[in-house]
């Protein structure tokens, strides 16, 4: 089964090596017919600690890294 990737952005990176990325996701309310914005905060593990807040970031399924810590932050593609 394939990973899911989600893109966000980093609102936290005061803990070591994890950041916190908010996701949003909007869809089309079923009663009303009005598109609605819903917002999840995700503990991501970020080894280097590249990242700061306001970043927009991609992040990857995995296994459990600890108790929060189910994604890990995707490295961009380096332009070569």
């Amino acid at each position: 089964m394939p990973k899911r990737i989600l893109q966000g952005i980093v609102v936290s990176d005061k803990q070591a090596k994890t950041v916190v990325v908010k996701v949003e996701r909007r869809f089309t309310h079923p009663l009303l017919k009005k598109t609605v914005r819903r917002s999840k905060n995700y503990h991501a593990h970020d080894e280097t600690e590249a990242f700061k807040v306001g970043d927009t970031v991609s992040i990857e399924e995995t296994r459990p890294i600890s108790r929060l810590k189910r994604w890990v932050v995707v490295p961009a593609p380096s332009k070569a």
